[in-house]
């Protein structure tokens, strides 16, 4: 690998780092935010994002674990995505690339991601159909705002992932008529 190329892994292993570290910051805050908001509902206004949904826990309680469970799940997934991809940069071998773990690592990247937006997707569909009902779910919007971007991500990945995994299949098998 050239020196450029090997700069730019490093670089690109460096940033995934971050998107890694910010992401689990913010799973944790909004798992914290959904404790301090069932016990103690009036310092949510001064807690992370300020998301305050005690107007609908008091309304609802069925909307707001809905909502917040939808919020949490996809948070968590999103960090476990930046993590599947920490773990293949570090253990992938650039000189043999078509290795069964960056298969399989490839295949649990796309499942992650088409999970992140197909959950996106029925949390804004849930989200609409609240806001029909009457509760104010504006602040809501950019949790799952780019739904669509992460099914067609994650298909694309899917499809990387099946190529990788013939990739595989061949390598193995001229190794073995060698």
């Amino acid at each position: 690998m050239s020196k450029t190329n090997s700069f730019v892994f490093w670089g690109l292993y460096i940033v995934a780092w971050l998107i890694f570290v910010g992401l689990s910051i913010e799973a944790g805050g909004l798992l914290v935010n959904f404790f301090f908001s069932l016990y103690n509902p009036e310092f949510v206004s001064n807690l992370y994002q300020k998301l305050d949904l005690s107007e609908m826990y008091a309304n609802s309680r069925f909307a707001f674990f809905g909502v917040y469970s939808f919020i949490l799940i996809i948070s968590i997934l999103k960090a476990c995505l930046f993590y599947t991809v920490i773990k293949l940069m570090h253990k992938m071998d650039l000189s043999k690339p078509f290795s069964s773990f960056v298969s399989e690592q490839i295949s649990q990247m796309s499942y992650y991601t088409i999970s992140i937006g197909f959950l996106s997707y029925i949390a804004r569909q849930f989200a609409k159909n609240l806001e029909h009902r009457g509760f104010a779910t504006d602040n809501l919007n950019p949790f799952w705002a780019d739904s669509q971007a992460f099914i067609l991500m994650g298909a694309v990945i899917y499809i990387i992932a099946i190529i990788f995994k013939k990739g595989v299949a061949i390598q193995n098998e001229n190794e073995l008529t060698i």
